[in-house]
């Protein structure tokens, strides 16, 4: 499948948009984005956690150096994401498969991530692997005010014992001086088959509605962005039917949701991770109605992405055009992960004083 890159409609904007041509407006822009890290663990056995089954675990041979070239290739890429566009590193990124806070402290403390001094927000999850979700942000940008997280109670159908899966994080803050709320997700694999696993992603849709529903009945305009990787497409019954998502954004209602990503899997054919000669979108980006205003004297959804730049695709052999995935046979590749990142672009008015 032809993927696309789209950071070449950066060509059609610039800092000064035209209105027309008496006048000139010029606007801030933002990027959020979401990144599956692909099994970032660092190099201690953790006996609370099924660890030792980690990619990185399973490595014999100089774990140290590894660890560091991976920690490193994860930094170059959040650093590039949006970069072409707006000049700097994602205003907030959120982040899955990841062990704990410390992996994501050596991340933002990467030579190329140092400067932007980003802070985090991670919870451990229950996961029997240990993996998390987290929030990474630019503290110059964005102040968080709260921030919870959110545990999926699910049941395994033979035994009827509680399955441990990743929480829901919900960081609510101000970018800029506005209030918005993210949420990021990493929902349960399709391991066992699509349809015997579907119920527990429904199960994850619906706790992730739950959420966005208690945010909107404080405030029906509430900006919330939902983010993560999903384990469905933008086509499956736990965004369709669930959450409710819509592909045009005006058929989005008052408490509804916009998903950029239903046209790029329909009509584009675009993925962020491939599996058996197939593209999935699971890794997507949504946002809530206030986001799609034009009034662009607040922070406005402008553009929608999925970061697949050269070096993040595999060149040779039987998986040429997939992700350049860090592990593979047993040892590590020196790439990066089998998920693209997704992105999304806010654009905000600059008046002048």
């Amino acid at each position: 499948m032809k993927q696309f890159n789209y950071l070449l409609f950066a060509l059609l904007f610039t800092s000064v948009l035209s209105v027309n041509a008496q006048e000139k407006k010029k606007f801030k822009i933002n990027t959020v984005a979401f990144y599956n890290l692909e099994n970032l663990f660092d190099t201690i056995n953790d006996p609370s956690k099924n660890d030792e089954a980690s990619p990185m675990m399973e490595i014999k041979a100089d774990r140290d150096v590894i660890y560091k070239k991976k920690v490193h290739n994860m930094a170059r890429v959040i650093s590039d994401i949006g970069k072409d566009f707006t000049k700097n590193t994602p205003a907030i990124i959120g982040v899955c498969e990841i062990e704990n806070v410390n992996v994501l402290e050596d991340v933002v403390n990467d030579p190329l991530l140092l400067e932007k001094d980003y802070g985090i927000v991670h919870f451990n999850s229950p996961d029997n692997r240990g993996i998390d979700v987290a929030l990474l942000y630019q503290k110059k940008l964005f102040q968080v005010t709260s921030r919870s997280t959110h545990t999926l109670k699910i049941y395994d159908d033979n035994t009827k014992e509680r399955i441990n899966t990743r929480d829901q994080l919900l960081v609510t803050g101000e970018l800029e001086g506005e209030q918005m709320h993210f949420i990021v997700n990493h929902w349960p694999s399709r391991r066992g088959g699509e349809a015997r696993s579907r119920p527990k992603r429904v199960a994850a849709a619906k706790l992730n509605k739950r959420i966005i529903d208690s945010l909107q009945s404080i405030d029906p305009y509430a900006k919330i962005i939902t983010m993560g990787d999903l384990n469905d497409d933008p086509i499956n019954a736990s965004v369709k039917d669930v959450l409710k998502a819509e592909r045009k954004k005006e058929k989005v209602d008052l408490k509804g949701i916009y998903n950029p990503y239903i046209d790029m899997f329909k009509k584009e054919g675009l993925g962020t991770t491939a599996y058996r000669d197939a593209w999935s979108l699971f890794d997507q980006i949504m946002l809530t109605k206030p986001f799609l205003n034009k009034d662009y004297s607040n922070w406005t959804y402008y553009r929608a992405g999925i970061f697949n730049d050269n070096y993040l695709v595999n060149k040779k052999g039987r998986y040429a055009g997939y992700p350049l995935r860090s592990f593979a046979d047993g040892g590590f590749t020196n790439g990066f992960s089998d998920h693209f990142p997704v992105y999304v672009y806010l654009i905000k008015e600059v008046t002048e004083d």
